[in-house]
């Protein structure tokens, strides 16, 4: 348990892996005399949740609400045996797939004695994504929208990348003057429109990176994984094909680019790229959270990539 700020305390999930860095933040928010929310309660994990629950306890206070940003299995699936311990309701977004005693929506503005949860809608890394204001401390709890460390993994077809940027975009916008981001993962960041803004510089860099590559002529997804993440880890290969089929399919759909199914099979390579092997990460729970990060259970086709004839005349 660490605390935070004044009324703010994280206590970290046991489930460290590739995908969820150190683990999955859970926050304790303090709403009013004696009681508090949870914000991502994590995973089912039953010691996570005595953690949850001891840390209240040593607190003085009683968990009366829970908040989850979304449905991805390592924020979302405590939520249940959590309320079953507190008799706490579960608050998330009306897309949720997951037991839900009620829906929130964006603006909605969750009251207490003494906080106020502002409610934003923030799709991109998932569809039914939420983050949360603090108003009193402006801090944003961001889920997987902001990380504290790295960057976010953005992949179809539970990812979109428009709406993902749009999303950064809109955070800058209205709550770039907050305080802190506290983010699903890695530690609490200090400066909250830097962070937006390095985050937004980087879709646009690699976006540019891809229409570069394409400039020179078609490419495969495999193609422009090794040229453009040749200088990072070729383990996270297949999560950087994932984020160049974002950026694709949004190009496609913006009529930038043009896709051509190639009838050949891939390559050993190409396979290993494009269809991700979870079995090199040991945990299976570690694997379920990769294949809902990565989208996995979508195999990705063999395709050829080029500009559109508008996009070669720079319109």
């Amino acid at each position: 348990m660490v605390e935070l700020a004044q009324g703010v305390v994280r206590v970290r999930a046991p489930n460290p892996s590739p995908m969820t860095l150190t683990g999955t933040n859970t926050y304790l928010v303090r709403t009013a005399p004696g009681e508090a929310l949870v914000i991502d309660p994590g995973p089912a994990l039953g010691r996570h949740v005595d953690a949850i629950v001891g840390a209240a306890r040593g607190l003085g206070l009683e968990i009366r609400t829970i908040l989850v940003t979304h449905g991805h299995p390592d924020h979302a699936p405590a939520a249940r045996p959590l309320s079953e311990r507190t008799g706490a309701p579960v608050l998330a977004h009306a897309n949720a797939r997951f037991p839900v005693d009620r829906s929130l929506g964006d603006g909605e503005d969750l009251i207490f004695d003494d906080a106020r949860i502002g409610v934003v809608d923030a799709p991109g890394h998932a569809p039914d994504h939420l983050v949360f204001v603090l108003n009193g401390e402006r801090a944003l709890f961001t889920g997987d929208v902001v990380l504290g460390t790295g960057t976010v993994v953005i992949a179809p077809p539970g990812g979109a990348m428009r709406p993902y940027q749009r999303t950064l975009d809109r955070l800058l916008r209205e709550h770039g003057g907050s305080r802190a981001i506290y983010g699903g993962h890695g530690e609490a960041v200090a400066d909250p429109s830097a962070k937006l803004r390095e985050y937004i510089a980087h879709r646009k860099m690699r976006e540019d990176e891809l229409l570069t590559c394409l400039h020179n002529g078609p490419a495969t997804i495999p193609d422009l994984v090794r040229t453009i993440y040749a200088n990072v880890d070729q383990r996270l290969w297949p999560a950087a094909a994932r984020q160049m089929l974002a950026y694709l399919i949004a190009l496609e759909e913006e009529e930038r680019v043009v896709p051509e199914l190639l009838e050949r099979r891939p390559t050993a390579e190409e396979a290993a790229i494009l269809d991700p092997n979870l079995q090199r990460i040991a945990d299976p729970a570690a694997a379920e959270v990769a294949r809902a990060e990565l989208g996995a259970a979508m195999q990705l086709p063999l395709v050829s990539y080029r500009l559109s004839s508008s996009s070669q005349r720079g319109t």
